[in-house]
């Protein structure tokens, strides 16, 4: 993703994150959601701290994203797409592997 400029990723997150804001919401607010991703030191996963950015973004007009926000839209592009090329044999619906991916604003089940 390196080279990509600011519309290039927001084109990207906006592509990939399939989720609607207070969908997204709903889903970090659930106990599948809270106990997906990786833990560090017991405290909320890296993926759920992320989906909390992530419906912000959303909601954020595009003039007034900073370069942090862009930042942000890059890591989610590369985590959804590094995820999506791991995807488990059978059935994914009650997978850590899709509620993780969904932490990150992104339902394979929507595809």
């Amino acid at each position: 993703m390196a080279g990509e400029d600011d519309e290039e990723i927001r084109s990207l997150f906006d592509e990939l994150v399939n989720l609607k804001p207070a969908e997204l919401e709903r889903w970090l607010g659930s106990e599948e959601s809270k106990a997906a991703g990786q833990h560090s030191g017991g405290g909320e996963s890296t993926g759920h701290e992320s989906g909390r950015r992530i419906v912000a973004l959303l909601r954020t007009k595009k003039g007034d994203l900073s370069e942090d926000d862009y930042a942000h839209m890059r890591k989610v592009v590369g985590y959804i797409r590094r995820h999506l090329a791991q995807r488990p044999d059978g059935d994914i619906r009650e997978t850590r592997w899709r509620y993780s991916l969904m932490n990150w604003g992104h339902d394979p089940l929507k595809d």
